[in-house]
């Protein structure tokens, strides 16, 4: 399973890495330490709390959600649902929550996990998912 720094968990929280710093020292981000001492978040305890935390308001000192002008959402992937032919995945973008429908064959083959960084760009009505 894929890990983040408190560096990558704030850009794709879309806060400031001093703010997930505070909420990891609060308890309300799990974290662990890799071998060298850096505090890690597993993907999936990511992914949970990124849909919490779209789920409750934000405080007013937090900074804005990151978006490029290209429409582009740097987030993490919080649910797959398979099935026979198509597929929906969903993403949180800070508080942004992006749901793509595309094929089977394409999760399998960007090889989409939950817990995984990817980057939802939307063009229209249409959500297309890069892998990170």
């Amino acid at each position: 399973m894929q890990s983040y720094t408190i560096g990558q968990a704030a850009r794709l929280l879309g806060v400031s890495p001093d703010t997930a710093r505070r909420w990891a020292d609060a308890g309300r981000m799990a974290t662990h330490r890799d071998d060298s001492g850096r505090r890690l978040i597993d993907g999936r305890d990511l992914a949970e709390f990124s849909v919490e935390l779209a789920r409750t308001a934000t405080a007013p000192d937090e900074e804005a959600p990151y978006t490029s002008a290209r429409n582009a959402f740097p987030g993490i992937v919080t649910a797959i649902k398979l099935g026979d032919v198509a597929a929906q995945v969903d993403i949180q973008a800070g508080p942004h929550r992006l749901v793509s429908l595309l094929t089977r064959e394409a999760v399998e083959e960007l090889g989409l996990e939950v817990g995984m960084e990817a980057t939802a760009r939307v063009k229209s009505t249409n959500v297309h998912i890069d892998r990170a």
